[in-house]
């Protein structure tokens, strides 16, 4: 399918048929053109674009705007319609549309903007051309076939004498002149429009002849020449000739801005000589003013009074004199003694007769004083003066600016609160002058620079203020100032001691320096570029703990401490280490005590683990001791007795054995015995120190230890063992309660005594 028209239907009812339409747009033209000049014709053509289902003509309202503003209408069934403007005007500039209807449908056309150039040329008429000064004639300007908001210009001599706004083309105007001659006159106008306007060229110049008044006022002075301050003048004025106005003329006599006098026709007035000025006699006269004036030169008897201070500075409550004068004086009208002097404000001044000076004591404040001199009715008045009296110093404030440390410069203020400037400053040590400086700006201050190298010094400083060369200055008090000493010697003290810090104990750093508080001490360690701790203290010393130190706090430290001085000093360095905590030690002993016990249980359980596994033999090979063969004695024993070598002897390269027999009766016991195949045997160290006693007995070799095998035997048994004879062999039965026989022992019983 092809696009969809979308059409909007109207049904109508024409002719008893349906009939259906569609209005689709609205065109405006301009013809011939959108500018054109003034009177030119133009067309304003608004066409229809409508489609229909039937040949019938519909009908259309036309309707023309300008400006938003209806201007035409008018209904047709043709589908353009023309709107004609002939001979446009400037006022026909503007913006137009049009808008087509039809039953019911309506649409408008976009906007077309006409611009019409040029206006009518303006046209003048005066209603007489010839008149006198002060009369009057009337002037209309008008602007043909303009429309619209006009303004309307009147000019004399090309100067603009009125204005007038009218929504109309033609403005009256009256016009009157002052001066005889000949004046020109013309017109112009403005039409406006929004959002402009346009401006008319010059109408047509009218020329009018201005008489000259018959009369004018005739002005008179005596005395006329050489006039002195003081001298009486008559002055009048009168009209000279003929005056047609009913009720006369109206003069005004003047001097200056001040009023003489007034009247109609002839006017005079008495006035005393006093300034040099013009008098002026004017009248004024529908609006024709006429004047005549005279020059008053008047010659001064005396001048101006001066008025001045002796002497010329003075401080408050000295005496001073204040003389009023007049310098130049006409000798020949006036003496010296015919002029009074007053002073204003007089105060507590006193006059010396008439010579115009007055003496006193001079005020505490600044003053204005004016004189007044008086002569035959003349009276002046000097220039104000004002007398400042000078105010003494009073005694000077001695500070420091800034800080005060030892051995720097330093700034020292001297500043007095009442005084007039200038004011000479003097800096005093010991009383000593050191230097001088002077004050002469309001806002500043007398600055000297000193610098000492003991606090004490600081008292020695005072300073003198002085304004006047006729009065000793004044002292200052002493000059009180905290002193700054810049610190020094800085020490770094450990507690405990660096060698007996151990794990657990509270470190104590203590710095400590000499110098000015408040100081600011900081901690470091070498190894670390950020502070440990900072803090400050208006004392000498500070401290820093560390509680419950570890390994991890072994290093060097210092500590670094600054003043108000602003110059930081650094300790030296303390090494310190932390040692193990005693607990730890005493776990580390302990540790070592029980590995070494374990090793030595370990060894004798090994060495009794291997003899419990031999086997007893029932013989026994012995060798003599005092044989040196080879050959051996066997001893047999019963089938039930046990025999176990205890240890072997060498004494002087002779052997023996040692052993202790068990007896039946206790294999059957240890037989007995639940999980034991092992024989109930006893292992004891028996050391054997050096005999002092031959009947001792020493089992040594060496440095051997003897270990003797010992068992809880018969009685019986021990007693068969000692019946036998056993040659050179040696026995030992060896009890729990006896390892060692003493002197007095049954050497039966035991084994003999080894021969060295």
């Amino acid at each position: 399918m092809g696009p969809l028209l979308l059409l909007f239907s109207c049904w109508t009812l024409v002719g008893a048929q349906n009939f259906s339409f569609k209005l689709r747009s609205v065109t405006l033209t301009v013809e011939p053109t959108t500018d054109l000049p003034r009177d030119a014709n133009a067309t304003l053509r608004c066409s229809a674009d409508v489609i229909s289902s039937g040949p019938l003509k519909l009908l259309h309202t036309y309707t023309f705007y300008k400006d938003g503003t209806k201007v035409f209408t008018k209904n047709t069934t043709v589908s353009d319609l023309a709107y004609p403007l002939l001979r446009v005007r400037y006022s026909n500039t503007g913006k137009y549309k049009c808008r087509v209807e039809i039953h019911g449908q309506g649409e408008n056309s976009d906007i077309s903007k006409l611009t019409v150039t040029g206006v009518s040329v303006p046209l003048l008429q005066l209603s007489r051309s010839t008149l006198n000064e002060g009369e009057e004639l009337t002037a209309s300007c008008s602007a043909p076939d303009e429309s619209g908001t006009i303004f309307f210009y009147f000019y004399v001599d090309g100067r603009e004498t009125q204005e007038q706004s009218l929504p109309s083309n033609r403005a009256d105007a009256k016009l009157s002149f002052s001066g005889s001659g000949v004046r020109q006159v013309h017109c112009e106008y403005t039409v406006m429009l929004a959002p402009g306007s346009t401006k008319s060229n010059k109408s047509n110049t009218v020329m009018v002849s201005v008489r000259e008044l018959s009369f004018r006022p005739v002005l008179e002075i005596h005395p006329a020449t050489e006039v002195f301050e003081g001298d009486r003048l008559n002055v009048s004025c009168r009209l000279e000739g003929n005056s047609r106005s009913p009720g006369g003329v109206f003069l005004v006599l003047s001097h200056g801005e001040k009023l003489l006098s007034t009247g109609v026709n002839h006017v005079k007035s008495s006035i005393t000589a006093k300034d040099s000025g013009e008098i002026q006699c004017t009248f004024d006269m529908a609006n024709v003013e006429k004047k005549a004036t005279k020059t008053l030169s008047v010659t001064e008897l005396f001048s101006v009074p001066r008025l001045s201070l002796s002497p010329a500075e003075v401080f408050e409550k000295d005496r001073m004199m204040l003389t009023c004068s007049s310098e130049v004086l006409v000798a020949r009208k006036l003496a010296s003694e015919d002029i009074s002097y007053t002073l204003d404000p007089k105060g507590q001044l006193t006059p010396e007769l008439d010579t115009g000076r007055f003496s006193g004591n001079a005020p505490p404040y600044h003053l204005n004083y004016t004189c007044t001199a008086t002569a035959r009715g003349i009276t002046k008045h000097s220039k104000a003066l004002l007398v400042r009296p000078k105010v003494s110093v009073v005694r000077p404030s001695i500070s420091v600016v800034g800080q005060v440390i030892l051995g720097r410069p330093f700034k020292i203020r001297c500043r007095s609160e009442r005084g007039s400037l200038p004011i000479n400053y003097t800096l005093f040590r010991k009383y000593d002058p050191l230097n001088v400086t002077t004050v002469s700006g309001p806002h500043q201050d007398a600055l000297f620079t000193a610098t000492i190298h003991d606090s004490s010094d600081i008292r020695h400083y005072m300073c003198e203020a002085a304004n006047t060369p006729s009065k000793d200055g004044q002292l200052s008090p002493r000059l009180n100032a905290s002193v700054i000493v810049p610190l020094s010697n800085a020490t770094l003290t450990a507690l405990p001691a660096p060698g007996d810090v151990s794990e657990g104990n509270t470190l104590l750093l203590i710095c400590g320096v000499k110098g000015t508080p408040p100081v600011t001490f900081k901690w470091y360690r070498k190894d670390r570029a950020q502070p440990l701790f900072a803090g400050t203290t208006n004392e000498r010393i500070m401290d820093h703990q560390i509680h419950a130190v570890s390994r991890d706090h072994s290093g060097t430290y210092y500590c670094e401490a600054v003043n108000q001085d602003g110059n930081p000093v650094r300790s030296q360095t303390v090494l310190i280490e932390v040692c193990l905590a005693l607990w730890k030690k005493g776990v580390i002993a302990a540790s070592c005590l029980l590995v070494l016990c374990a090793a030595v249980l370990l060894c004798v359980l090994h060495f009794k683990s291997r003899r419990g596994k031999k086997e007893v033999t029932t013989e026994l090979s012995v060798k003599p001791s005092g044989s040196k063969s080879d050959d051996s004695l066997t001893v047999s024993l019963a089938p039930d007795t046990e025999a176990y070598t205890a240890a072997t002897v060498t004494e002087d390269r002779t052997s023996s054995s040692m052993w202790s027999v068990r007896p039946a009766i206790a294999a059957s016991d240890e037989e007995a015995s639940v999980g034991s195949h092992e024989p109930d045997v006893k292992y004891t160290e028996v050391v054997h120190p050096e005999p002092t006693d031959p009947t001792k007995v020493v089992l040594k070799k060496g440095t051997d230890t003897v270990y003797t095998e010992l068992q809880n035997a018969p009685p019986g048994v021990a007693a068969a063992a000692a019946d036998h004879e056993y040659g050179s062999l040696q026995y030992a039965d060896l009890k729990n309660t006896n390892p060692v026989l003493g002197p007095d022992e049954d050497y039966h019983h035991g084994l003999p005594v080894p021969v060295d």
